[in-house]
């Protein structure tokens, strides 16, 4: 294959067509879950880039990638509600309060109803998430010195991570479980 040299302009790439923008969600959803809020901002994004380099408009383009991602969502590849509920289990188990993972679902471009209804359903209690997000960042009785001179502090990286100042004492003045070695 023949490299171009530095003096050559580059070609510019291929015109932008509902094939390539599927083949591109598709190519983004086979890597990561996505919202349909979004994937729609990733097709966006990948639209502008192409049409500036073309010398196009972008917004000529909106269309097409409303077409494409509600072809998505025709074919259920694309549903808020097991996106939401998948990232709140996932965010739970890291340790995140019911507050931040509100937040982090609605960044993701989940609306306030899905939110409030996976929410809902999530049986995942403060206090353990609380505990394990504690472990998670060697907090309170998960750290090898220093835990009295530490204990405000520790408390209060809890509660910047949403935690009532109640549930966040609990799990920093917990003694570390039996079975968590």
């Amino acid at each position: 294959m023949r490299r171009p040299s530095p003096t050559e302009e580059p070609k510019p790439p291929r015109p932008i067509t509902a094939d390539w923008l599927f083949r591109a969600a598709a190519h983004y959803l086979e890597r990561y879950a996505a919202s349909t809020a979004h994937l729609k901002r990733v097709l966006e994004r990948k639209v502008m880039r192409r049409a500036m380099l073309r010398g196009e408009e972008p917004g000529e383009f909106a269309g097409l990638v409303d077409e494409t991602v509600a072809r998505f969502v025709e074919l259920k590849l694309l549903d808020d509600r097991s996106f939401a509920e998948a990232k709140l289990a996932s965010l739970r188990r890291r340790g995140s309060s019911r507050r931040h993972s509100a937040l982090k679902l609605s960044e993701k471009g989940v609306d306030r109803e899905t939110v409030a209804a996976v929410l809902e359903a999530d049986e995942t209690d403060e206090e353990s998430a609380a505990r394990a997000l504690a472990k998670r960042r060697r907090l309170g009785p998960h750290r090898l010195r220093d835990r009295a001179e530490r204990r405000d502090k520790d408390i209060a990286a809890l509660m910047r991570a949403g935690f009532p100042y109640s549930i966040a004492a609990a799990a920093i003045d917990a003694e570390v479980e039996a079975d968590a070695f």
